[in-house]
């Protein structure tokens, strides 16, 4: 089955990236590579508890990075192999204007 992630940072930016030519994740990688990044982008929690969740973290991930991260080959790659690992989905929406990440 293919694997993508869709990124919307606004209605102009649009990014599709192929998870299929990612590195190969385990959901334990992906996870502590969200969390890697979370913490270098200097992302914050969008709950007021602290509690992040894997889609949120998604979220303000690929917020953070923007379309410069977004549109690196090497970062994205990761960023598309991370996402469908950690989230255990073959396509991934996230949804930045929407604060919303579907499968």
């Amino acid at each position: 089955m293919h694997s993508e992630v869709f990124v919307t940072l606004s209605s102009g930016q649009e990014f599709t990236l192929d998870a299929e030519a990612a590195p190969k994740f385990t959901h334990e990688e992906a996870r502590r590579w969200l969390d890697d990044e979370f913490l270098r982008l200097e992302c914050e929690p969008l709950r007021a508890s602290g509690k992040v969740l894997l889609a949120d973290k998604v979220l303000t991930v690929a917020a953070a990075a923007g379309a410069k991260l977004l549109a690196a080959p090497e970062w994205s790659a990761q960023f598309a192999g991370a996402t469908v690992a950690a989230l255990a989905r073959p396509v991934v929406r996230v949804d930045v204007p929407g604060m919303a990440v579907t499968f």
